[in-house]
C-alpha cells in the first residue's frame, strides 16, 4: 500500500494486558491493518503487549513509529484500579487472597501502564529503525474508555450515519452494559449499568459452572443450549437476577464470587442448583444442557428488552452492537427477528481485540474532529486485515521442507477442489489476508461438504479434536442465502443464527422425537445435515464476490458441481490453538490432523503425498485441553 507519509493522519490502537491483545492501524480514517497478538505468539487469548501485532501493522505498511501521529490505549487503567479497590472495600475482609494477588500484578506493571507502554514502544522503534539513527520522541499516547472503545468499534465502521449503540461484556473500567448514540463523527453516552452487575459475567458464571473456561468457553455453552430445555429460567430470575421491564438488571451477588475471589460461583450458587461445578473433561449430562438452554433464554430476554428500551428512548432506527455478549449469535438472530430496528450491524471483532480498532477510530473522528462518510456495506473490508503471503514465498517454504505440492491457476484449482469436496474430502483453505476477530471467514478455514452426514463427527473428532456436540457453520453464496435459511439479510461475519429452510428439513420419526440431550446428535435433520444444529438452526456466513472473490469462486464451483451453494466453514486450528496465521502454521496443523487436502493460495497439497509425521504424546500436550 502506498502512503503519503507527509499528509496522512496515521493512528495506532492497542488493547492489552487482560485478554485478546491486539493492534490496529488506520490511515485517514481507513482501516488498514488489524490483528490479534495470539496469531503470532500461538498462545490462545494472549494478553501480553501486542508487540508482534504492532510490528506487523508497521512493517507491512513500511512505517515506523516516527510516522505515527497518535497511539491510543483502549481503556483507562486508573479507573479499573479504582473499581478494584472500591469492590474490595465493599466486601472486605472477604476476598483478601484474590485482592493481594491482584495488587501484586498492579503494583508490578498495571499501575504504571503508561510507562510500561512507552518502554515497549521504544523497544519496537529500536528494532524498526536503523541502529545508527538518533533517538526520537514517541507519538502522542492517548487513553480511551473501555466501553467507549467498544462503541466506537461498532459505530464508526458501520454503514450508518446515525445509530443507537449497545455494548455488553464482562466489565470495562466500571461499565458492564452501556448505551450510546452515534451520529456523524460523534458518539455520546446515554446510560450504563455498572460492575458487579454484568450480563457477560452472569453468562461466564454458567460457563464456569458447566466446566468450560471463562473468556473462551462461552460459545461452547451457546452450542450446548439447543440440546437442553430451559427448565431453570424461573429459578435464575427468582434468585440470581432481577430484570426490570426496560431490560436493566441487578444480580444477587451472594451467589457469585467473581467480585471477591478466584472462582465465578460460590457455595450458595451450587446449592441452588444442587451440585458442584462440573470438572473440565468430565461427562456432560442433561442437567448441564438444561442450564445452558436456560441462561441462553435469559440472555436473549435481557438483550431484546434493552433493545426495545433504547429504541423507545431514542427513536433511532439503526442499532450497532459490540462487546463480548454481541458474539452470542443466537441472541443476535432472535434480536434481528424481533424487527425492533430497521437494521442491525455487529462489530465482527466484538470482544476486546476490537477495542484496539475502536480506540483508533475514536481518535481520528472524535479527538481529531474529522468528518465521517459511511460506506455502503461497512468499512471492515470483510475483516481481511491481517498478514497475507505470496505464492513465491509459499513455494520457497514448501521446497525448503521438501513438501510435495502442485501449483494451479484459480479456475483449475476451484474445479478440482469442488470435486474433492464432493468426494467427502476435508480441506484446509489458506487464502489471502487473515481475518480479524474470532471467526474464520474464508481466509483461514477448514471446509467440507455440508450434505455429508458423517462430516460433523469426522471434523470434530479427527480434525478439530473437540467436543462432538459442537455445531459447524455454513458459508453460503450471498445471493442464495434465502434458499437455504430463513434469513433475508446479509450475515458476512457469521454473527447471526437462522433456521434452516422448511423445505430442506427432514421429517423426524416418532422415536426420534422422544430422544433427549446428546442422543439428538446423530439424527439427520436436513439435506445439509453437517451444518444443521439439533434445533434446525445454523450460524450463517454469507459470502460476497466483492469481499472474498476466491472463496466465492470456490463455493460457486461447488454449487455447479453439486447444486448446493453452501460449504461447511470452521476455523483453521485445533482445540486450544489460535487460528493459523502463516503457511508454516497451516502446514503443521494439516500434518497433525486427518485433513485430506491443504490449499496455500494456489498451491495444492495432498495428504497422501506428504512425508509421514508421528503424532506422539509430546505433540498432543501442545494442545491445551479446555
Amino acid at each position: 500500500m502506498d502512503l503519503n507519509i507527509n499528509t496522512s493522519k496515521k493512528i495506532i490502537g492497542i488493547s492489552a494486558y487482560y485478554h485478546d491483545s491486539a493492534a490496529a492501524l488506520i490511515v485517514d480514517g481507513e482501516i488498514i491493518s488489524a490483528v490479534q497478538e495470539e496469531r503470532f505468539t500461538r498462545k490462545k487469548h494472549d494478553s501480553s503487549f501486542p508487540k508482534e501485532a504492532l510490528e506487523y501493522c508497521l512493517r507491512s505498511n513500511k512505517l515506523t513509529l516516527k510516522d505515527i501521529d497518535h497511539i491510543i490505549y483502549y481503556e483507562k487503567p486508573l479507573l479499573t484500579f479504582e473499581r478494584l479497590l472500591e469492590t474490595y472495600l465493599g466486601v472486605a475482609p472477604r476476598g483478601g487472597r484474590s485482592f493481594i494477588a491482584a495488587m501484586q500484578v498492579w503494583l508490578k506493571e498495571k499501575l504504571f501502564l503508561k510507562t510500561e507502554i512507552k518502554n515497549q514502544l521504544k523497544d519496537i522503534q529500536k528494532e524498526l529503525q536503523d541502529a545508527a539513527e538518533e533517538s526520537f520522541e514517541l507519538p502522542e499516547l492517548l487513553f480511551s474508555e473501555h466501553h467507549l472503545s467498544h462503541a466506537a468499534s461498532a459505530f464508526y465502521p458501520s454503514p450508518f450515519q446515525e445509530a443507537a449503540i449497545l455494548c455488553m461484556d464482562g466489565v470495562g473500567e466500571w461499565a458492564t452494559t452501556s448505551a450510546w448514540i452515534g451520529k456523524g463523527n460523534e458518539i455520546k453516552p446515554l446510560w450504563e449499568i455498572s460492575f458487579p452487575h454484568s450480563l457477560g459475567l452472569l453468562y461466564s458464571a454458567f460457563t464456569y459452572y458447566c466446566g468450560f473456561k471463562v473468556n473462551s468457553g462461552e460459545y461452547k455453552l451457546m452450542g450446548l443450549a439447543p440440546y437442553g430445555e430451559p427448565r431453570y429460567v424461573d429459578l435464575i430470575k427468582k434468585n440470581l437476577i432481577d430484570i426490570k421491564e426496560d431490560g436493566s438488571f441487578r444480580l444477587e451477588m451472594s451467589y457469585f464470587k467473581y467480585h471477591r475471589g478466584f472462582r465465578m460461583t460460590g457455595r450458595k450458587f451450587h446449592h441452588l442448583f444442587g451440585q458442584p461445578p462440573r470438572r473440565s473433561e468430565s461427562d456432560l449430562n442433561q442437567f448441564h444442557m438444561d442450564l445452558a438452554a436456560s441462561i441462553q433464554v435469559v440472555t436473549e430476554e435481557i438483550t431484546i428488552a434493552l433493545a426495545k428500551s433504547i429504541k423507545k428512548e431514542t427513536g433511532i432506527k439503526k442499532l450497532c452492537l459490540a462487546g463480548g455478549v454481541a458474539l452470542n449469535c443466537v441472541s443476535n438472530g432472535k434480536l434481528l427477528k424481533e424487527s425492533i430496528f430497521d437494521d442491525i450491524w455487529i462489530q465482527p471483532a466484538a470482544g476486546d481485540a476490537g477495542t484496539a480498532l475502536g480506540a483508533a477510530l475514536l481518535t481520528f473522528y472524535q479527538h481529531c474532529g474529522n468528518d465521517r462518510l459511511p460506506k455502503r456495506d461497512d468499512s471492515m473490508k470483510g475483516t481481511y486485515l491481517g498478514p497475507s503471503f505470496s505464492n513465491t514465498s509459499i513455494q520457497d517454504y514448501l521446497k525448503r521442507i521438501n513438501a510435495p505440492y502442485e501449483y494451479k491457476e484459480d479456475n483449475e484449482l476451484v474445479a478440482q477442489l469442488a470435486q474433492l469436496l464432493k468426494e467427502g474430502k476435508v480441506i484446509g483453505w489458506f487464502n489471502g489476508p487473515m481475518e480479524f476477530g474470532p471467526r474464520a471467514l474464508g481466509a483461514r478455514s477448514i471446509i467440507g461438504d455440508p450434505r455429508n452426514l458423517e462430516m460433523q463427527s469426522v471434523m470434530n473428532l479427527k480434525i478439530k479434536y473437540r467436543e462432538s456436540f459442537r455445531p459447524f457453520a455454513p458459508s453460503v453464496l450471498e445471493e442464495d442465502v434465502s434458499t437455504q435459511f430463513d434469513l433475508s439479510s446479509k450475515s458476512p461475519y457469521m454473527l447471526l443464527v437462522a433456521p434452516i429452510k422448511e423445505e430442506l428439513r427432514l421429517e423426524m420419526t416418532e422415536e426420534q422425537r422422544k430422544l433427549f440431550g446428546i442422543e439428538k446428535l446423530n439424527i439427520p435433520r436436513s439435506t445439509i445435515p453437517a451444518i444443521t444444529h439439533v434445533d434446525y438452526s445454523a450460524r450463517v456466513q454469507t459470502v460476497s464476490e466483492r469481499t472474498n472473490p476466491r472463496y466465492y469462486k470456490l463455493i460457486k464451483a461447488f454449487k455447479q458441481e453439486t447444486g448446493c451453494p453452501t460449504l461447511i466453514n470452521t476455523s483453521f486450528n485445533v482445540r486450544g490453538e489460535p487460528i493459523v496465521c502463516s503457511p508454516q502454521d497451516a502446514y503443521r496443523c494439516f500434518m497433525r490432523t486427518e485433513m485430506d487436502v491443504l490449499v496455500l493460495e494456489n498451491q495444492i497439497l495432498l495428504k497422501a503425498e506428504q512425508p509421514k509425521v508421528e503424532k506422539d504424546e509430546a505433540w498432543m500436550q501442545d494442545f491445551e485441553l479446555d
